[in-house]
This record gives structure tokens, sequence and C-alpha cells, in this order.
């Protein structure tokens, strides 16, 4: 899952300009990556949409690092 998470991060990068940023499970997503919250928010649908999973689905989980966000898709029921 981990591995989506980055790939996915790296194309909105990408889409920005931003090609030689590197990603890591503890990269905090709004503090260490050029990304914004609408981007945080693109990310969560588009995982949902490729996993089939909805880790919010009962409410918002609190997450910071890109392997909180990853642990929290790999966790849902699909």
């Amino acid at each position: 899952m981990i591995d989506i998470v980055i790939a996915e991060l790296q194309q909105i990068m990408a889409g920005k300009g931003i090609d030689n940023c590197v990603v890591a499970p503890d990269s905090r997503l709004l503090d260490d990556l050029p990304i914004d919250s609408l981007d945080l928010a693109t990310l969560v649908v588009t995982l949902e949409e490729q996993t089939g999973r909805e880790p919010f689905k009962a409410g918002f989980r609190m997450f910071t690092t890109v392997s909180e966000l990853a642990a929290l898709f790999a966790e849902a029921a699909a």
C-alpha cells in the first residue's frame, strides 16, 4: 500500500511541475512535501477509487505521515 501512496503523491507533485522531491514513508504530508490540503484531499479520493477502500467511512482518523495514511488504507475493509 505504501508504494501506491508514494506513486500517487509523485503524480500529484509532477502535475505541479515538481519532479525532484523524495517521498519517504516518514515524510510528513503537509510539512515535508510540497503539497497543500487540496492536494491531500485529491490523494485520499484517488486512493479510495483505486483501492475500493474507505478508511474514513466511519469518520475522520488522524494521520500525518505517508506511512500512517498507507496504514489506514491497509486496515480498511475492501
